[in-house]
């Protein structure tokens, strides 16, 4: 199929994308790597009067890596912020995420802002960025800068705070503090297909290694990205006496997942509890060896690559 007709615009910095959006109103769309909106255009499921193409705005094209976390422009690559080392080391979760989205040659061209803004519960960078409490950072011609944080960011299934003539200019996605570790474990019928269920993990531990926080972000599992804080049903434990028949408990009564051709919501959310439990222990067992690598420098990691994927 072919998309509906619109007009089609090149910014060649931000300032100009930001006007150009500001005349379009409710009938601009921003085009950056394509990989979702070009499907939506060719089967006719958007039809924007405008196309705001910005992949010619060099200035989005950054990736700023600093001690307290990871902002990442709307034009980096899923492909360039997974390949990065100074990404991976300050927020190692992104990596582990972004190896699991799509596959190579759709990560070449993919933009995590992209994905952000897409907002597809069933996508893997919206629960990472929930997870780790990141925000995304909005501009405007003529108005200030906002950056929205994730819990506000997503509003429904494809749907996000993003307002007519806003341009999504970067995502930032804070370090792990000291003695914390994350994974992420999701289950798709082929690598690369969207998750049936998955789960984001981050568990931080005091000096003794019992557990002072803990939460998750499910995947595929509601509107948008649901996050639960299950620190409680942790009661403060060492992980290997954590209560995890609990934990699993409390995330699945905070699910709401929908039934499909791939799964009842019934399998769903008991998948939910299985991959958020599992996420977790190995979340824990990462801050463990952060903690014990605290003196050589290290203080967070993360895990989680499922068994059978790259």
């Amino acid at each position: 199929m072919k998309p509906p007709p619109f007009d089609y615009h090149a910014p060649r910095d931000v300032a100009e994308a930001l006007e150009v959006l500001a005349a379009s109103g409710e009938g601009g769309k921003v085009l950056a790597g394509g990989q979702s909106l070009i499907p939506l255009l060719n089967m006719r499921l958007a039809a924007p009067s405008v196309l705001v193409d910005i992949n010619r705005v060099a200035a989005l094209d950054v990736l700023e890596v600093e001690p307290g976390g990871v902002r990442v422009g709307a034009l980096a690559r899923h492909a360039a912020v997974e390949r990065s080392p100074a990404a991976s080391r300050v927020q190692p979760l992104l990596r582990a995420a972004l190896r699991l989205v799509a596959h190579p040659v759709i990560r070449n061209r993919g933009t995590v802002v992209g994905s952000l803004v897409h907002a597809d519960p069933s996508a893997e960078l919206p629960a990472v960025l929930a997870v780790l409490g990141g925000s995304v950072r909005l501009a405007r011609h003529g108005g200030a800068v906002r950056d929205v944080p994730a819990a506000a960011f997503f509003t429904g299934p494809l749907e996000s705070a993003l307002e007519a003539g806003e341009l999504a200019v970067s995502a930032f996605f804070p370090s792990l503090p000291p003695r914390t570790g994350a994974a992420f474990q999701e289950v798709a019928r082929r690598h690369g297909d969207y998750a049936i269920a998955g789960a984001a993990a981050v568990v931080g531990l005091d000096e003794d290694l019992r557990v002072t926080a803990a939460r998750v972000a499910c995947v595929s599992a509601g509107p948008v990205p649901v996050t639960v804080d299950v620190t409680d049903a942790c009661a403060r434990r060492p992980a290997a006496s954590v209560p995890w028949d609990a934990v699993a408990d409390a995330v699945r009564g905070n699910v709401d997942p929908e039934e499909d051709v791939h799964a009842s919501a019934h399998y769903r959310r008991h998948l939910t509890g299985v991959l958020a439990v599992r996420a977790l222990r190995l979340a824990a067992a990462e801050a463990a060896r952060a903690a014990h690598g605290a003196a050589g420098g290290m203080t967070g990691g993360v895990a989680g690559r499922p068994e059978g994927v790259e």
